[in-house]
């Protein structure tokens, strides 16, 4: 029974998450492993509110912050040679990336 490889990326930046995920696909796809996804999971919000004036007087006025991380999840069997050009791929420094044997 071959190993497979589970590949989780994410970022807050969607086209650079869908980028890289487009890249390990096709990568992939050209050694002819077999590849499930990449399939979009929930995007988390992160959402921070703050008042704006330091002192409790005045006008009670709020600022609202918000960042989205999008995420997305990519199965591949884990061939040798796929998984060594997979080290290869030019990750962006806003995305995060990681690879379990299953």
């Amino acid at each position: 029974m071959p190993k497979t490889a589970r590949i989780r990326i994410w970022g807050t930046d969607p086209e650079a998450v869908d980028g890289l995920a487009r890249d390990i696909v096709d990568l992939v796809q050209k050694l002819g492993v077999r590849v499930k996804g990449p399939a979009p999971l929930p995007v988390k919000r992160m959402l921070v509110t703050v008042r704006r004036a330091p002192s409790g007087q005045g006008y009670h006025t709020f600022d609202h912050w918000e960042m989205r991380i999008h995420k997305r999840l990519i199965d591949i069997d884990a061939d040798e040679r796929a998984m060594r050009q997979l080290m290869r791929i030019k990750v962006p420094e806003d995305v995060k990336i990681e690879i379990e044997l299953l």
